[in-house]
């Protein structure tokens, strides 16, 4: 429920991205918004104000003289009370009115009339070569310099059959993007580098050693990053999770590979912040089989020789002008004792430890957190609930 609370105004103008603004309203629903839906005549044309209406649990507006407003000024009222608006679809020539303050229907003179401190975000839809445009273009500039949010494009597959920029959304990414609107950007201009999930240790082409790490954490805190204002590399080990929207994310595979990754990002790019989340193998098998190791008529048990892995977080954090660096210990055991230790062993400022089996693959979690005071316990809740709490923690401890 991260919209808990939260009045938007959904426009909706014409095009056939419409269908997808039906399942973004039923998603603004379920995140606790409430959804006032206000349709332009061409958005009729391609959904009912009826479907809208049932789907947002309210009656939907199209009319800028509707009488059921009492004082018959529904672009003035329906914005008064709302935290903001998002037009999605916004079409080509809802650009152009919003970008020479056109009033000419009710959600056009409604967009002008809203208060300044309602943020406004639009989702483009159109052909690719409508976006294309150079008026299109000069409106979209104009747009942006008048502080209007822009979410997307995409490039895709388009109805009209061609392909290119110009899709909207999904309104699962639209959801993300309206969610991080609301959100304070404590990072803003920060670089966030993270690691997440397991590392696999090969045996042979087809077996290796892992662990039950599930990457939910990680990606839990690579997207709270992003959503407070940090641009986010995400070097994630096999996991079957989504890349979170607006992060850009690197797959590995073993733990030489992360280490790898990682120090190429250092290189190419300053990060201000290195989160070590990802459950690193200690070992990996210097004697992997180039084939798959086969039982023998005398069932002979392959003798596996292990060496060391590099200590990514410790050789981050040994570096010149290193980013502050936060870890992560899962442990099964005495919890306190090895999380401080742990902290002074890698020389970090801060660490985070958890009971590795009681939440590796699971929504929730609890932590504590270990720093040079001593140590701070966020109780249980879920993932991305704590890697909120968790970067407020980290911003607050930030050099200035």
């Amino acid at each position: 429920m991260r919209l808990a609370g939260k009045k938007i105004v959904l426009g909706m103008t014409g095009g056939v991205a419409c269908y997808k603004v039906a399942e973004l309203t039923r998603a603004l629903g379920k995140a606790g918004a409430h959804v006032q839906v206000v349709m332009t005549q061409a958005a009729t044309q391609f959904i009912t104000p009826v479907t809208m209406q049932a789907l947002s649990g309210n009656t939907v507006f199209t009319d800028q003289w509707d009488a059921r407003i009492h004082n018959n000024m529904p672009h003035i009222d329906l914005t008064r009370d709302a935290d903001a608006i998002i037009i999605a679809p916004c079409s080509t020539d809802f650009m152009f009115k919003l970008a020479h303050g056109a009033c000419d229907d009710l959600l056009s003179t409604l967009c002008v009339a809203r208060p300044r401190h309602v943020p406004l975000l639009i989702a483009p839809a159109m052909n690719v070569e409508m976006w294309q445009n150079p008026a299109t273009q000069r409106n979209l500039a104009q747009i942006e310099e008048d502080g209007i949010q822009v979410l997307g494009p995409a490039a895709g597959d388009q109805a009209c059959g061609e392909t290119g920029m110009g899709r909207m959304l999904e309104p699962e990414q639209l959801l993300t993007e309206i969610i991080a609107a609301f959100q304070p950007k404590i990072l803003a201009g920060k670089h966030l580098l993270i690691t997440a999930g397991p590392t696999f240790e090969p045996i042979d082409p087809v077996r290796g050693i892992t662990n039950l790490s599930s990457g939910k954490m990680g990606y839990a805190i690579a997207l709270a990053a992003w959503e407070a204002g940090a641009q986010v590399t995400l070097v994630s080990g096999p996991t079957a999770l989504e890349a979170p929207h607006g992060v850009r994310r690197i797959h590995v595979q073993t733990a030489q590979q992360m280490h790898d990754a990682v120090l190429k990002s250092l290189a190419q790019h300053k990060q201000d912040i290195f989160v070590a989340v990802a459950a690193v193998a200690d070992w990996r098998v210097a004697n992997a089989s180039e084939h798959k190791l086969k039982k023998t008529q005398h069932d002979d048990t392959p003798q596996l020789v292990f060496a060391q892995n590099p200590d990514i977080l410790a050789t981050v954090a040994a570096m010149t002008g290193a980013p502050y660096c936060v870890g992560f210990a899962a442990e099964s055991e005495n919890l306190l004792e090895y999380g401080a230790a742990k902290r002074i062993k890698k020389n970090i400022p801060l660490l985070v430890g958890n009971i590795g089996h009681h939440t590796f693959g699971k929504d929730d979690n609890e932590l504590v957190l270990f720093d040079e005071h001593g140590h701070t316990a966020l109780p249980r809740a879920d993932k991305q609930t704590l890697a909120i709490q968790l970067l407020g923690e980290i911003a607050r401890r930030l050099p200035h």
